[in-house]
């Protein structure tokens, strides 16, 4: 029997996995926390509820899974950075039953751990926006142009902490209180405040994305975010395919100097006053709207369970651009949303309507997942 994959969380960009691999003949099985739209796609062998991806539990439930199911020397692709997080401080044990690509804990540190990220990318002379480590509360030497995004240097554990990926201070004052704020719960040693790229209306979030071994790029695709939510450090609701060659020089400077292997997203905005595209961050995994690539005919799943499995891949050295994603939904909600608030002017939205899109879930060949999707965002909002 074919050894076939897992997808670790079956969200839209789980969904997207499983509909890659399974087009290629691939056997999938789908894991989550909790039921999840990839579990409802014809490609989806079988589904499985796990613990918390953050959680010791959760990998014996892996090592158990091998063993009951009969899926040892199947290869894993996570979805989430929790899932590569403990996946990573795992590895001896998981390389023992499974096959996977992420990240050695000493490499993940220097891409998790923001502040090793900035440094590694000033080494190889990568732009980054003005960057400062507070170790107290009194920061008097501050003296960065307002408004200020203040972030923690691990992000998961920021985000576990306070919900939320950033706080932004609007000037000195109020850097402060939120400096008290964060210092009650969160140590500031692990915060930095870094000025906010001015934000435009077309300036948008560049995503660099390939396929790596050893920090040699086997093949890239680029796309930038056109919509997203929240309206500015949001998840993406509608996207387009774009080239853009500083972006990839930069990209490829940093990924060959990590020496990164797998698939990965860097993301960059273009800084109107210095002139010059930023790193924002890296995500070292597949992202949530990596159908687009795949449309583009840039198959990064496929990529993964070849490598896995000592099967040569042709990499293509090229795509379309203008190609667009959407996710249906989301998009359509918070579209409405910023469109009450003056954020979006309805004939951008209604003009971006007749593009030929690829939809993030719906799909004529695999039904299911859409309507499954549809379902529990209405019992959502039932509940609300």
């Amino acid at each position: 029997m074919i050894k076939g994959a897992i997808i670790i969380e079956g969200h839209v960009q789980g969904l997207a996995n499983t509909r890659a691999l399974g087009e290629a003949g691939i056997p999938v099985v789908v894991i989550d926390q909790n039921d999840c739209i990839a579990s409802k796609s014809k490609y989806c062998s079988a589904f499985f509820k796990c613990p918390d991806f953050r959680s010791a539990e959760f990998i014996e439930f892996l090592l158990d899974l091998a063993l009951n199911e009969n899926l040892s020397e199947w290869s894993l692709i996570p979805s989430n950075d929790h899932i590569v997080y403990n996946l990573s401080q795992n590895i001896d044990k998981i390389k023992c039953v499974y096959k996977t690509i992420v990240p050695e804990p000493f490499q993940l540190a220097n891409i998790y751990n923001k502040q090793k990220l900035l440094e590694c990318a000033e080494r190889v002379n990568v732009p980054i926006p003005k960057t400062y480590y507070p170790q107290t509360i009194n920061i008097s030497d501050f003296c960065f142009d307002f408004p200020v995004i203040l972030k923690g240097k691990f992000g998961l554990s920021f985000y576990k902490t306070f919900r939320k990926k950033v706080f932004i201070a609007k000037n000195q004052n109020h850097l402060q209180q939120l400096l008290t704020t964060i210092s009650i719960k969160f140590d500031l040693s692990k915060v930095f405040i870094q000025e906010i790229i001015p934000f435009t209306e077309n300036n948008k979030t560049i995503s660099f994305t390939a396929f790596c071994i050893n920090g040699s790029v086997k093949t890239y695709w680029i796309g930038q975010k056109l919509r997203e939510h929240p309206w500015k450090f949001g998840t993406a609701t509608f996207t387009e395919s774009i080239h853009n060659n500083t972006v990839r020089e930069y990209a490829e400077q940093l990924l060959q100097s990590l020496k990164y292997t797998g698939v990965c997203e860097v993301e960059f905005l273009y800084h109107s006053i210095a002139k010059e595209y930023q790193l924002i961050e890296i995500n070292p995994r597949t992202w949530l709207w990596v159908g687009l690539a795949k449309a583009n005919g840039i198959n990064y799943a496929l990529y993964l369970y070849n490598f896995l499995n000592g099967i040569e891949s042709e990499y293509p050295k090229n795509y379309q651009t203008g190609l667009k994603w959407r996710n249906f939904w989301t998009d359509t909600v918070y579209s409405w949303q910023a469109i009450l608030k003056g954020k979006l002017k309805l004939k951008d939205y209604s003009n971006s309507l007749t593009t030929t899109t690829i939809d993030a879930v719906r799909s004529k060949d695999d039904p299911k997942p859409f309507r499954a999707m549809t379902k529990m965002l209405f019992a959502l909002a039932a509940r609300r």
